[in-house]
């Protein structure tokens, strides 16, 4: 702490810190400084920092010199998905609590060292999952906990495009990313749905993975990000799940960049239960989302509409409707006030080890079944 503010350091400073992470963490500035920023490109950093900087705010090229300030108390991590974990486990050696981008990891060995070192370090720790700030998500979370649902036992997460792969940055590169739009995008799909149903025992999954548009020329055409080079592309376009929970209860996970469907939904979820349904329609294709909670009103079936306007995700060119301050804020007063932070990393933990199996059983050909 300095000057009664906690000293936040980012490292990466590229789509994600710019669209998201600075303007909301300057947005609590009664709570915290921007002491430093970090970037392999340093231009990119010294940018950042003449925009957001605190009074003699400091730029990096290297984490590891970064984490050596014992001025500095919270670190962002906002770099592509393989780094995570080693600046993660460093940030907390280190002793520095630590908001990680999501996924928590690109493979669930590497969000196991990073729970490990997270539970030896004693610090706050939490993932990126800004959608559960949407006042639908909200919304949802708390008609499930009032059980107006009854039991959750089927779900559907929603992560489908029709044409919006993202041409910018590394999401194309398998050997930053560790994968697609299953690890980009159905990553917020699956937290939400599990979040909602507060179900975090998977015990098998069985995936399907496609490789099948983002080498096609043709396919480009028509992207909403202009057309991607086929020749790079090295992800999959699309991504299936099918999860079986402990208690038998059972999700389908959705995840796209590029498929051949008229209608996109994205960090959307359909709940099942036994007294009502819900089902959240947005994304791509829509302007707002709508929440809709059907159920039997006596014995006719009724629907209720419950509509919020904004987008799902920061990207370029979009004007972002989360609302990221919120997010800022509550983490910011989970540090101050010793708090658990609204994103936990054991429920981050298991939407890695989820996507993993995933992307697991599409290479084996099988069902994983998991501890």
């Amino acid at each position: 702490m300095k000057n009664g503010k906690l000293q936040v350091a980012v490292v990466g400073c590229g789509g994600i810190a710019n669209q998201k992470h600075f303007p909301a963490l300057k947005s609590q500035e009664d709570k915290c400084d921007i002491a430093a920023f970090c970037d392999i490109k340093p231009e990119r950093a010294q940018k950042a920092c003449s925009e957001y900087g605190a009074e003699n705010a400091k730029v990096y090229t290297d984490y590891r010199e970064l984490l050596k300030d014992p001025e500095i108390d919270v670190v962002h991590v906002c770099t592509p998905n393989v780094s995570h974990c080693p600046i993660t486990i460093a940030a907390f050696e280190a002793g520095k609590h630590v908001l990680c981008e999501k996924p928590m990891a690109a493979t669930t060995e590497d969000a196991q060292k990073m729970m490990d070192a997270w539970k030896k370090s004693g610090k706050k720790f939490t993932i990126g999952y800004q959608n559960r700030f949407r006042p639908d998500a909200q919304m949802l979370k708390r008609t499930c906990e009032e059980g107006k649902l009854g039991e959750i036992y089927f779900a559907k997460a929603h992560a489908v495009r029709r044409r919006a792969v993202p041409t910018w940055g590394v999401f194309p590169d398998k050997s930053q990313q560790g994968g697609g739009p299953l690890i980009d995008i159905g990553t917020h799909a699956l937290d939400i749905t599990l979040w909602c149903m507060d179900n975090y025992k998977p015990v098998s999954v069985m995936g399907s993975v496609f490789e099948k548009l983002g080498h096609l020329p043709e396919a480009a055409e028509g992207n909403m990000f202009g057309p991607w080079d086929p020749e790079t592309y090295e992800v999959e376009d699309s991504a299936f799940g099918y999860i079986k929970m402990e208690n038998g209860a059972t999700i389908f996970l959705e995840a796209a960049w590029a498929l051949n469907v008229k209608d996109s939904r994205e960090a959307a979820t359909t709940l099942c239960g036994t007294k009502a349904g819900a089902e959240m329609v947005g994304g791509m294709s829509q302007q707002s989302y709508d929440l809709v909670i059907n159920e039997t009103t006596g014995g006719v079936l009724t629907e209720e509409h419950i509509s919020d306007s904004g987008s799902i995700a920061f990207f370029e060119g979009a004007s972002g409707g989360t609302d990221a301050s919120k997010e800022c804020r509550q983490w910011l007063d989970a540090i101050l006030n010793d708090t658990e932070p609204l994103v936990r990393p054991e429920q981050a933990f298991t939407v890695t080890q989820i996507l993993d199996a995933i992307y697991r059983s599409a290479r084996e050909g099988r069902e994983i079944r998991l501890s």
